[in-house]
């Protein structure tokens, strides 16, 4: 049984932070890391077996990088141009091989309580790892996470309050360090991440868009948009596919290009933020066979 976390830290720009963070990767294999300097922000994609030990090595090396990225990172000095709610903004497991989402629901609310408890950094629960299983959108709509703070369409420093709309499942009740911010953990099953540029300066434009696509806007089922500026003259309809195998990247990218030719805009090929599941398990065994070597 196998196990994919996706770790999502505010910050791409800064070398020496990144080095460290993933040297605290120990136990699992670093399969993919995508950077985004418009967003300011990276991706990373770790794989390890699931042990039945009480510290599994995902949970290791998920808690050991996240410690990394909070000694390395001031949140307070963090901007770009994609939202994010801390340092560590966004954690998600999902199960590979022959694991199911009961295990991984396990292993996200263990690391939700490291971070929440070790590191003291309010954390929230969402999906198969909550009880109520609340989705992503949803506590990050609570957490006014959708709402640019400074302009130019910018998510620029900490919050100004540290105070918090939601109590959260791990953790302070309220931000003990506004350097740190706050994180989500969750576990799901698989999501594919989707980016679609279209030509244009207009970001309420590519918000117009996003939510057509979407399904909470009445369009395609399964998935999850947001409009967001991505450098000189580009936006970007940024989607989450919920459920790829049903609803993919080939229905997010004709449905945007009708949607951005309405609008007398142009559209640029769609591109994934990481591998598809199939490579990641194929890239893991590989990696676990060189090491062995």
């Amino acid at each position: 049984m196998l196990a994919c976390c996706k770790l999502y830290i505010s910050e791409s720009r800064n070398a020496s932070a990144l080095r460290a963070i993933e040297q605290a990767a120990t136990g699992a294999v670093l399969v993919n890391r995508f950077t985004d300097d418009a967003y300011n922000r990276v991706g990373y994609t770790l794989v390890a077996p699931l042990l039945p030990t009480p510290a599994p090595p995902l949970r290791r090396a998920v808690f050991g990088m996240v410690k990394a990225a909070l000694d390395a990172i001031d949140f307070g000095a963090h901007a770009g141009t994609h939202p994010r709610l801390g340092t560590v903004d966004h954690i998600c497991f999902h199960p590979l091989a022959q694991a199911s989402l009961h295990h991984v629901a396990d292993l996200a609310g263990a690391v939700a309580a490291d971070i929440g408890e070790k590191l003291q950094v309010p954390t929230f629960l969402y999906g198969a790892a909550h009880r109520g299983g609340r989705t992503l959108a949803s506590i990050r709509r609570q957490l006014g996470y959708f709402k640019p703070n400074s302009s130019g369409d910018q998510w620029r420093g900490a919050p100004e309050t540290d105070a918090l709309p939601v109590a959260p499942d791990a953790g302070p009740s309220e931000r003990s360090a506004r350097s740190k911010g706050m994180v989500v953990v969750g576990a799901t099953g698989w999501v594919d991440n989707y980016n679609v540029p279209v030509y244009t300066a207009d970001v309420e434009a590519a918000r117009r868009i996003a939510r057509a696509v979407s399904e909470r806007g009445g369009g395609l089922r399964s998935v999850q948009a947001m409009g967001l500026a991505h450098g000189d003259g580009v936006v970007e309809v940024a989607c989450n596919l919920l459920d790829p195998a049903r609803v993919g990247a080939d229905q997010v990218q004709d449905m945007v290009e009708r949607l951005a030719g309405g609008e007398g805009l142009s559209v640029g090929k769609g591109y994934f933020t990481d591998f598809s599941q199939d490579k990641i398990v194929e890239l893991y065994f590989k990696s676990a066979a060189n090491t062995e070597d």
